[in-house]
C-alpha cells in the first residue's frame, strides 16, 4: 500500500506548484523584404552590391545564452532580398576585435567557432523550419527542424551557397538559398516564420533577432515573421545523384578454404534521386545504395538477453527521419528506444545462422542488400504531414563448399518494408493528431518458414494537445501489433527474450505451440508543463502488453511491462553567483508486469550546470529498490533482485580553449554486498590549429555481478538454472582526428581498440527465485561438484556426484576488437562528392578470462587485419 501511495503524494505536490509561475513571451517581430530582379548580389561576403540598399537593416538582437534576455556583447544586423529563384541574405557580425573571431575550418555540419544562421519556416506551420548556418571560415551547416524545435536533423544537406569575409568591422556573411531547396505552398504572397542567430565563440554567447526565452514552450512557433515575398513559384525540382565505386578487401588467407583467398574486389553503381512531386511533397529514392563511407558501430560485449539499440548513421535513412518517427515514450531509460520504425532493420545482418558441418566451408554475407528504397515526405497546405516509405531487400544466401561441391542456403528472405505516417496540425499546432501503419512481408523459403514470421503489421495513433501558449500539454499514444507465420516461427517468437511466455511463474501468459499469430498493444499517457517558467514537470504512465512486438521493422526491448513515472525539473537560465546556468531534475518511477508483480521502484536526483569560468558539470544519485527480473533466468522464473545505489558525475573544462579536458565517473553498488559497477573515462580534446581537432577518450569499466546467467540445464526432467559470480574488466579507447584543408576537403579518422575479460566463480543453482532472503534463492555448488581443467580453460560440473561430468563451461571469456575508419571527403562541386575510405577490423577471443593490458594489446595487433579500401564518386545533377 505504501508503494502505491508515494506516487499519489508526488502528484499532489506537483499540482501545488503555483500556476502563476509562467513567463510572458516577447512580441513577435516582422522584417519586410523586397524583390531585386534582374541584378542579384554577387555572393562574395563584401555586402557592397547596390541591391542591398533596397531594404533596411534588421537589428536589435537579444542575448539567449548565457544571460537570457540580456544585451548581446556585440551588435548584429542583416538584410534579405529575393528574386524569382533565390533568397539572398546578408549578415554583418560586428566585432571590435576582428583578430579574435574564431574561424575554424571543419567538415560541413560541425558548427564550430563563430557562426551566423537563418532559420525559415517556409511552410508557416509554426512547427517546421529549415536552418542555414555559415561560420567565420565559410563552413556551411544546415538542419531541418521539426516538431516545434523538438526534432533537429543535421543530415539534411541542401545545395546552397555562402561566402564570408573578416574585416575591420568584424565579419560578414552572404548567402544564396535557392527556393528549390525549401518547401512552401503556392500563394500570391507569403508570410514565413523567421529566426536569425549568432554565436560569439570566445564568449560562449548566442543572440537572436526574435528573442525566444530558453524557458519557453515551443521554438518554431515563436519565430518572428518574414513579409514581402510575392510571386515566387515552387520548383518541381528533380535532383539525381548517381554514384560509382570500386572496393578491394584484403583479409587473411586460409589454406583449404576456397572462400578465404585473402582478397576480394567489387565494382558497384547506383543512384539517389529527389523529386518535387508537388510544392509540398518530395520523393526521395535510392537504388542499390552503398554506405561504405559510414563509420562503423562501436564495439560492445552484450551479456544481457536483450538486443542492443544502435543509432542510424546511413544518410538516406537519417535525412527526414523525424517525420517517420513514432516513439512510444520520450526521455531516457529502458523504454525510450521503443518505436514503430527502426531503420536499422533495413539492410540488417541475415537472421539465420547456418552451423557448418565438419569439412564444410561457408561464405557468409555480412548484411542484407537493399535493392531499392523510396520515401515521400512533406506537409500540405492544410497542415497534414505526410511520410511514406517503402524498401525492398534481396534474398541473401550463404555458399557452402564441401570437397569442391557447392550449394547455397537462404539465410535472409526477400523482404518488403512499408511504413506510413500522417499527422494533422489543428489550431496553429496546439493540437496534433497522428497515425502510423507499418507492414513487413517476407518471401520465405522452406528452411526459413519455421524461423521467421511471414508477415508483421503494426499501427499507432497519437494525440497531443497544448494550451496556455503551449505551457501545458496532454499526450496520448497507443499502438498495436500483429505477427503472422508458421506455428514453429510463432513459437520461437513467444519464447524470445522480449516475451518469455515459457516462464513457469507467469500465470498471466500462455505458451501455445499451435498459435500462428501473436498480437498485442501498447499505450502511453502523460500530462505536464513544458516551459514558460523555471518549473517543468510530467506525470504519466506507459505499458506494453505481453504479446506486443515491433521488431520486424521497429524496435521493442521488452513486452509485459507497465510503468508510472513522475519528473520535475527546475532551470536557472541567467547567470547567478558562480554559475552561468543551472538545472535540477527529480525522477520517480515504478514498473509492474501484467500479472501484477512489481518489477521495480526507483528514483533519482540529478543536475547540471556551467560555472562562470565556462567549466561544465553534471551529477546524479539514484536509488533502485528491490524488484523482479523476468529476463535474468532466460525464460525461467522471475528472479528477485536486490536494491542498489548509483551515483554519477562528469566535469569538462572550458571548451573554448585549444586544449580542454575532463572526465566522468559512475558507479553502482548492490545490497547483495558483491555486485557493483564502476565506469570511468577521461576526455582530451585538442585543437592545435583551426583546421585540426584531436579527440581521445580512454574508458575503463569494472563489473562485478553476483548473478550472471550461465545456462539452463535439464537433469532428471527438471530445469536447473545455473548462475555464477562474474568479475569483468573492460577497457577501450575512442580516438577521433578531424583535419579540414578547406571547407570542402577533409580527412576524418575514427579508431577504437576494445578489450573485455571476465572470469566465473562460485557457480550456483537458483532454487527459490522469489525468496525474500538472498541466501534462500540459491544453492552454491560444492567443491566436489566442480572440477577445473586449466589447460582447456574449462570447468566441469558433476551435478549428481556420480563421477561423470554433467555439463561443461568455459572459465571465462576474453573479447578483443579493433575498428577504424579513415575517410577523405572532397565536395568538388556543390552536392557532388568523392570519398576515399580505408576501414580496418581486427578480432580475437579466448576463454581464460584473465585481463592484462600488455597481453590484450599484443594479442589483438598480432591477429591478421581485415582491410577494405574503397573509392566512391557521385555527381549531383539538377534537372
Amino acid at each position: 500500500m505504501t508503494q502505491r501511495i508515494k506516487p499519489l503524494i508526488t502528484l499532489l505536490l506537483l499540482f501545488a506548484i503555483p500556476a502563476f509561475a509562467k513567463d510572458d513571451l516577447p512580441q513577435k517581430r516582422i522584417y519586410t523584404t523586397a524583390p531585386i530582379n534582374p541584378h542579384p548580389p554577387v555572393i562574395d561576403g563584401d555586402l557592397n552590391d547596390p541591391v542591398w540598399e533596397k531594404v533596411n537593416w534588421g537589428t536589435d538582437f537579444i542575448q539567449r545564452t548565457p544571460d537570457d534576455g540580456g544585451e548581446p556583447s556585440f551588435e548584429t544586423a542583416f538584410k534579405i532580398v529575393y528574386d524569382d529563384k533565390n533568397l539572398y541574405v546578408a549578415i554583418r557580425a560586428f566585432d571590435p576585435e576582428p583578430d579574435k573571431v574564431e574561424a575554424r575550418v571543419t567538415r560541413r555540419d560541425q558548427f564550430e567557432g563563430d557562426w551566423v544562421e537563418i532559420q525559415l519556416d517556409s511552410y508557416f506551420d509554426q512547427r517546421t523550419s529549415f536552418s542555414f548556418t555559415v561560420n567565420a571560415a565559410g563552413v556551411k551547416g544546415d538542419e531541418a527542424i521539426t516538431k516545434d524545435g523538438e526534432g533537429v536533423d543535421a543530415n539534411w544537406n541542401p545545395v546552397w551557397y555562402a561566402e564570408v569575409k573578416i574585416d575591420e568591422h568584424g565579419w560578414a556573411a552572404e548567402m544564396r538559398i535557392p527556393f528549390s531547396q525549401l518547401r512552401f505552398s503556392e500563394k500570391a504572397e507569403h508570410v514565413w516564420g523567421m529566426q536569425l542567430q549568432r554565436r560569439i565563440f570566445r564568449k560562449d554567447e548566442r543572440s537572436t533577432w526574435q528573442h525566444i526565452p530558453r524557458t519557453a514552450a515551443g521554438y518554431v512557433s515563436l519565430y518572428g515573421e518574414l513579409h514581402g515575398i510575392q510571386g515566387i513559384q515552387a520548383s518541381r525540382r528533380i535532383e539525381l545523384l548517381p554514384y560509382s565505386l570500386g572496393q578491394l578487401e584484403n583479409s587473411q588467407k586460409v589454406t583449404g578454404n576456397p572462400f578465404a583467398t585473402g582478397q576480394k574486389s567489387k565494382l558497384g553503381v547506383g543512384f539517389d534521386g529527389k523529386m518535387g512531386v508537388t510544392s509540398d511533397l518530395t520523393l526521395d529514392l535510392t537504388v542499390n545504395p552503398d554506405f561504405g563511407q559510414v563509420e562503423a558501430d562501436p564495439s560492445e560485449l552484450n551479456l544481457t538477453a536483450f538486443e542492443t539499440f544502435f543509432e542510424e548513421k546511413r544518410p538516406f535513412f537519417i535525412e527526414g527521419q523525424d517525420i517517420l518517427r513514432f516513439k512510444l515514450t520520450q526521455g531516457d531509460g529502458s523504454f525510450s528506444s521503443d518505436q514503430l520504425f527502426y531503420t536499422r532493420r533495413i539492410g540488417r545482418s541475415p537472421q539465420y545462422y547456418y552451423e557448418e558441418a565438419e569439412g564444410e566451408y561457408v561464405n557468409r554475407p555480412t548484411n542484407t542488400s537493399i535493392l531499392a528504397a523510396a520515401k515521400l515526405t512533406g506537409k500540405t497546405r492544410s497542415g497534414v504531414s505526410v511520410g511514406l516509405f517503402n524498401a525492398i531487400t534481396q534474398e541473401e544466401n550463404i555458399e557452402i563448399d564441401y570437397s569442391g561441391d557447392r550449394r547455397t542456403v537462404p539465410v535472409e528472405p526477400q523482404t518488403n518494408y512499408f511504413v506510413s505516417r500522417l499527422s494533422k496540425d489543428i489550431d496553429q499546432g496546439n493540437t496534433i493528431v497522428g497515425a502510423m501503419f507499418t507492414a513487413t512481408n517476407r518471401n520465405l523459403t522452406s528452411n526459413l518458414d519455421t524461423i521467421l514470421p511471414r508477415s508483421a503489421f503494426t499501427g499507432g495513433f497519437d494525440l497531443k494537445h497544448q494550451w496556455d501558449e503551449k505551457t501545458y500539454y496532454i499526450n496520448f499514444k497507443t499502438a498495436f501489433s500483429s505477427v503472422r507465420g508458421d506455428k514453429t516461427a510463432i513459437y520461437e517468437l513467444q519464447t524470445n527474450p522480449r516475451h518469455y511466455f515459457q516462464r513457469p511463474d507467469a500465470d498471466h501468459v500462455t505458451l501455445d505451440s499451435s498459435r500462428t499469430t501473436l498480437g498485442g498493444f501498447a499505450a502511453t499517457f502523460d500530462f505536464g508543463k513544458s516551459g514558460n517558467g523555471k518549473w517543468m514537470y510530467a506525470i504519466g504512465a506507459t505499458l506494453r502488453s505481453p504479446g506486443f512486438d515491433l521488431n520486424d521493422v521497429g524496435y521493442l526491448r521488452s513486452g509485459d511491462t507497465s510503468m508510472q513515472y513522475v519528473w520535475v525539473g527546475y532551470r536557472i537560465n541567467k547567470p547567478v553567483s558562480i554559475f552561468r546556468q543551472l538545472g535540477l531534475n527529480f525522477n520517480q518511477w515504478t514498473t509492474w508486469n501484467f500479472g501484477g508483480d512489481r518489477l521495480s521502484n526507483s528514483g533519482n536526483v540529478n543536475g547540471w550546470g556551467q560555472f562562470n569560468n565556462y567549466w561544465q558539470f553534471n551529477y546524479g544519485v539514484a536509488r533502485y529498490g528491490s524488484g523482479l527480473s523476468a529476463s535474468s533466468l532466460r525464460g525461467g522464473p522471475s528472479l528477485k533482485t536486490e536494491g542498489e545505489w548509483r551515483i554519477w558525475t562528469h566535469l569538462i573544462s572550458d571548451s573554448r580553449n585549444k586544449l580542454y579536458y575532463g572526465g566522468g565517473l559512475s558507479g553502482n553498488s548492490s545490497d547483495d554486498g558483491f555486485s557493483k559497477n564502476i565506469d570511468g573515462h577521461i576526455d582530451f580534446i585538442y585543437q592545435p590549429i583551426k583546421s585540426l581537432s584531436i579527440w581521445c577518450q580512454p574508458f575503463f569499466v569494472l563489473n562485478h555481478d553476483n548473478f550472471q546467467y550461465i545456462s539452463t540445464e535439464t537433469i532428471g526432467g527438471e530445469s536447473k538454472y545455473v548462475m555464477a559470480r562474474l568479475k569483468q574488466k573492460t577497457s577501450y579507447l575512442v580516438m577521433r582526428i578531424n583535419y579540414s584543408l578547406t571547407p570542402n576537403l577533409s580527412v576524418q579518422y575514427y579508431g577504437q581498440p576494445f578489450f573485455s575479460a571476465g572470469k566465473f566463480s562460485k557457480f550456483k543453482e537458483i532454487t527459490q527465485s522469489r525468496a525474500e532472503k538472498l541466501n534462500d534463492r540459491y544453492i552454491e555448488l560444492a567443491a566436489d561438484q566442480i572440477s577445473e581443467n586449466s589447460a582447456a580453460d574449462e570447468i566441469a560440473i558433476d551435478y549428481d556426484r556420480d563421477g561423470a561430468s554433467d555439463f561443461t563451461y568455459n572459465n571465462g571469456f576474453n573479447f578483443r576488437e579493433f575498428k577504424s575508419n579513415l575517410v577523405l571527403r572532397w565536395e568538388y562541386h556543390p552536392g557532388s562528392t568523392v570519398f576515399l575510405v580505408w576501414s580496418q577490423t581486427r578480432f580475437g577471443d579466448d576463454t581464460h578470462g584473465n585481463f592484462s593490458y600488455g597481453d590484450e594489446w599484443s594479442n589483438l595487433f598480432s591477429t591478421h587485419a581485415d582491410n577494405i579500401f574503397l573509392i566512391k564518386f557521385n555527381r549531383w545533377i539538377s534537372l
